[in-house]
């Protein structure tokens, strides 16, 4: 069986563990936080130099760090990959959006917002900053949502999963998602996918 190596609130992480759910593949998971320096102990950076979770394990003892590579792999030879090569592309696109584009933005304003451990880079100009860029993102994808009831093609797909995680999670960082209510729709059709389950959903817990 993999291991999912991770944090139960942080969405990077949730990404895995949200596929595994809806394609119903067990998984164990490992609890590592970034909050008690566990990301940094020796075991760990053996497996990943990098110190960052989420980190997947195979059976095999090999390791794939990287949240939407982790997704690409899981997600292979699943519904959630277009057969289409454009949807597939398209698909791939969101991915790349998600971490250049919202990620930097929606999650890091989020991570500014509930860690104790980062008050003080929580400054106004960062966090003014992290608001245009994750309003820009979140306009984006609003614009996309209204238009369609997926991101990449006719069905969910990785890239609704890699978005969903931290999106459904920005009021957290002070994004007021009222004002994006084709984003809004979105978030419930993923949340009725079956087989969902929510980010604090652990392998074992009810």
């Amino acid at each position: 069986m993999i291991t999912i190596y991770g944090m139960p609130d942080s969405g990077n992480c949730y990404k895995p563990r949200l596929l595994c759910a809806l394609t119903g593949r067990p998984f164990h998971h490992v609890g590592v936080s970034t909050e008690d320096g566990g990301t940094q102990r020796p075991d760990y950076l053996a497996k990943n130099p990098n110190g960052k979770v989420p980190l997947l394990e195979l059976e095999d003892g090999r390791v794939l760090p990287e949240s939407n590579a982790m997704l690409f792999f899981l997600g292979e030879e699943t519904a959630f990959v277009p057969a289409n090569p454009f949807e597939r592309a398209e698909m791939l696109s969101w991915m790349f959006f998600e971490q250049y584009s919202h990620e930097p933005h929606v999650a890091v304003r989020r991570s500014l917002k509930i860690y104790a451990r980062l008050a003080a880079f929580a400054t106004e100009e960062r966090l003014a900053a992290t608001m245009t860029g994750g309003l820009k993102a979140l306009s984006v994808m609003e614009q996309r949502l209204a238009e369609r009831p997926w991101l990449a093609g006719d069905a969910p797909s990785l890239a609704d999963v890699a978005l969903y995680a931290y999106s459904h999670v920005a009021a957290e960082g002070g994004f007021d998602l009222a004002a994006f209510p084709a984003i809004g729709a979105w978030l419930d059709r993923v949340a009725a996918l079956p087989g969902y389950r929510p980010m604090d959903w652990l392998p074992g817990a009810s």
